[in-house]
C-alpha cells in the first residue's frame, strides 16, 4: 500500500511539473510565419539545398521568452493558403499578444483558374473580384485581389488581439542591365506596403533590403552562394540566413514594437554557423 502511495505521489509530482511547463509554454507569445516556399521550402528540411528564411529566423530570438512556429507552405499564394485550409488552424490558435509575419506574392501572379494550381489572385489592392468555376477543385470560388487577401489576414489577426507584420516578397535572382537587382515596388512589394499603411501595421521591405544586399555583393558572388544557379527563386541556407537577418533588421527599425523584447542582443553566430554547416549536408 505504501509503495502504491509513493508511486501515486511521484506521478502527481511529475504531472504538476509537466503541467506547469506546458502552462509556461502556452503563456509565452508565439511568432508565426506564413507564406510560400521562400519562407519555408518543402517541409523546411532543405531538400535540394533550398531553404526559406522562416527556418533560421528562430535563431535570432530568445526562445525562453517567445515561441516561433513556421507554418508557411511551398506553392501557396495569399489565396490558396486560405482555400487549402492552411490558415484556419493558425487563426484558431492565435491569442492576444502573438505575432504573424505574412509574406506572399511569388505565386500570386499565377493563373486564376487552371487544372494544375489555380492559385493566382487579381493584381493590385482593389475591391474587385471574379467568380470562377474552379477547374482544379470543381467548385465555384470568388477570387479577390492580392491586397484584399492581405487585408483579410490583417483583420482576422487583429480581431484575435494578435499583431500582423507584412513583408515584401524577397527578390528573385534576376539582374537588370545596370547590374542591379530590381525592386518590386510596382507589384507585390508595393502592394503589400499599401495594405500595411492602410491598416497601420508594421511593414518590412525585405524586397528592398535583399535586393540592395545582393547588388552590393554582385551577381558573380551571389550565384551559388545566396541562390543556386539552377534556381532563381529559392535561397540557399546562406541566403535564408541573410533574408532572416534582414527581417530582424526591419524589426529593429521599429523600436516601438514589442518584438524587440524577444530579440537576442548579439548576432547568433554559433547557432547560424551550425545551421549552415548542417544544411550543407542536406541533398
Amino acid at each position: 500500500m505504501k509503495e502504491l502511495f509513493k508511486s501515486l505521489m511521484v506521478l502527481a509530482f511529475v504531472w504538476a511539473v509537466l503541467s506547469c511547463s506546458q502552462q509556461e509554454e502556452t503563456a509565452k507569445p508565439t511568432i508565426y510565419t506564413i507564406g510560400d516556399s521562400t519562407v519555408k521550402c518543402g517541409q523546411g528540411k532543405g531538400g535540394g539545398g533550398l531553404w526559406g528564411w522562416g527556418e533560421p529566423f528562430q535563431f535570432f530570438f530568445d526562445t525562453t521568452q517567445v515561441n516561433l512556429v513556421n507554418v508557411a507552405r511551398g506553392g501557396t499564394s495569399s489565396r490558396t493558403y486560405r482555400t487549402l485550409g492552411l490558415w484556419q488552424p493558425t487563426l484558431d490558435s492565435l491569442k492576444a499578444g502573438d505575432f504573424v509575419f505574412i509574406q506572399f506574392g511569388h505565386n500570386d501572379a499565377g493563373a486564376l483558374n487552371d487544372s494544375t494550381r489555380a492559385r493566382g489572385t487579381i493584381r493590385g489592392v482593389g475591391d474587385e473580384s471574379e467568380v470562377i468555376d474552379n477547374i482544379l477543385t470543381g467548385e465555384m470560388e470568388t477570387v479577390h485581389s492580392y491586397g484584399a487577401y492581405l487585408s483579410m489576414y490583417v483583420n482576422e489577426i487583429k480581431e484575435k488581439g494578435a499583431i500582423p507584420v507584412l513583408i515584401a516578397p524577397i527578390p528573385r535572382n534576376s539582374w537588370n542591365e545596370e547590374g542591379r537587382v530590381p525592386y518590386n515596388d510596382a507589384s507585390y512589394g508595393g502592394w503589400a506596403q499599401q495594405i500595411a499603411e492602410k491598416h497601420s501595421v508594421m511593414f518590412i521591405n525585405l524586397n528592398h533590403k535583399m535586393a540592395d544586399a545582393m547588388t552590393e555583393m554582385g551577381e558573380e558572388n551571389v550565384r551559388d552562394v545566396i541562390f543556386w544557379e539552377r534556381d532563381h527563386t529559392h535561397t540557399t541556407a546562406e541566403g535564408a540566413v541573410l533574408s532572416a537577418s534582414l527581417v530582424v533588421e526591419g524589426i529593429r527599425e521599429n523600436p516601438e514594437s514589442a518584438l524587440n523584447n524577444y530579440l537576442l542582443e548579439a548576432y547568433p553566430s554559433q547557432a547560424i554557423d551550425l545551421f549552415v554547416e548542417a544544411a550543407r549536408e542536406v541533398k
